[in-house]
């Protein structure tokens, strides 16, 4: 395990060493969570970082937002089934009739 030398403001300092006696964990501890929690914060963000970039890019081409519409109506018989079976029908029986008016 790596070691790594911080100087901590004197406020954090006194934050966590309270946090570490509320929590009977000791500050080494709180601190490796807080920065592991950090750094999969930050791997999170430019992944959805990346994704987000992607899908504008592809969605500002016509012809990639054409084919993805004809993805959806592709699927749309087998969704509306397992929207079926989802709400305990069988798959292709006529919805109930509704109970309110």
């Amino acid at each position: 395990m790596g070691t790594l030398t911080l100087r901590l403001p004197e406020k954090l300092d006194q934050q966590l060493t309270v946090l570490a006696a509320q929590t009977h964990q000791n500050r080494s501890e709180l601190a490796r969570t807080a920065l592991e929690k950090f750094v999969r914060d930050q791997e999170r963000k430019r992944f959805m970082d990346a994704l987000v970039s992607e899908a504008k890019a592809a969605y500002a081409d016509e012809s990639f937002r054409r084919e993805a519409r004809e993805i959806a109506e592709d699927f749309l018989p087998l969704d509306n089934e397992a929207l079926d079976i989802a709400e305990g029908r069988k798959p292709g029986d006529p919805e109930p009739e509704k109970w309110w008016k």
